[in-house]
């Protein structure tokens, strides 16, 4: 597909914006992301991982301790819940490392589909594209998936679209191109190689709201 290789061009290195130091530390960061920007995520995570480095340690506090370290993210309280009941997971069932396989990481409390494909992409090597809020409205405003279509069939397009060995770094450069080109609200339109072929540019275009 031309656009792959088109956004290909703008964001050659694209990868991910977490910190992390291991697999344990990137699972906990992508659950904490959701609804969250990765800077906000980021800024937490320092003084987070400097706190707690091992399943145990998170264990080891009441849960209103973690919560300090990421009350300035949304669904915190929640987020460090479900960070208890993924480390006691791991503890009991994975002898304390994350899973390196699909179904065992979507067991783990607040890991849903996208966060398990984000650590099998990045910790694991596994070909994986992971759905989230910037994948999908690009997928959806270039044609590539239907508006109707739920997340799970925007993956599954993609999948059948771009080649295996391309997932996990188109997944990256879709977000770079979401995050920094094809924002939500004020797109780049009037500067965008892809006009021609988007949907949301083609309307943006008709009613005047693209320079040319």
């Amino acid at each position: 597909m031309e656009f792959i290789d088109v956004i290909a061009e703008m964001f050659p290195d694209a990868e991910a914006e977490l910190n992390y130091t291991n697999p344990f530390e990137l699972t906990i960061a992508v659950l904490l992301s959701a609804q969250t920007t990765d800077v906000g995520v980021n800024r937490v995570t320092e003084g987070l991982f400097k706190r707690f480095k091992t399943p145990e340690d998170y264990l080891a506090v009441e849960v209103e301790e973690i919560e300090q370290y990421i009350k300035t993210i949304g669904l915190y309280r929640t987020k460090a819940k479900n960070i208890q009941k993924l480390c006691r997971d791991l503890i009991d069932k994975y002898g304390g490392e994350i899973p390196g396989n699909y179904d065992d990481l979507v067991s783990l409390a607040g890991v849903g589909r996208k966060t398990a494909n984000v650590v099998l992409s990045v910790a694991f090597d596994t070909p994986r594209i992971a759905v989230d809020t910037h994948v999908e409205r690009i997928s959806k405003r270039l044609g590539i998936a239907r508006y109707k279509d739920s997340p799970l069939q925007v993956e599954e397009t993609l999948m059948r679209k771009i080649p295996a060995e391309r997932w996990s770094k188109t997944h990256h450069q879709l977000i770079f191109f979401g995050r920094y080109h094809c924002l939500a609200r004020n797109p780049k339109c009037h500067e965008c190689p892809l006009l021609a072929e988007c949907r949301e540019g083609q309307k943006r275009l008709k009613k005047g709201l693209v320079k040319m």
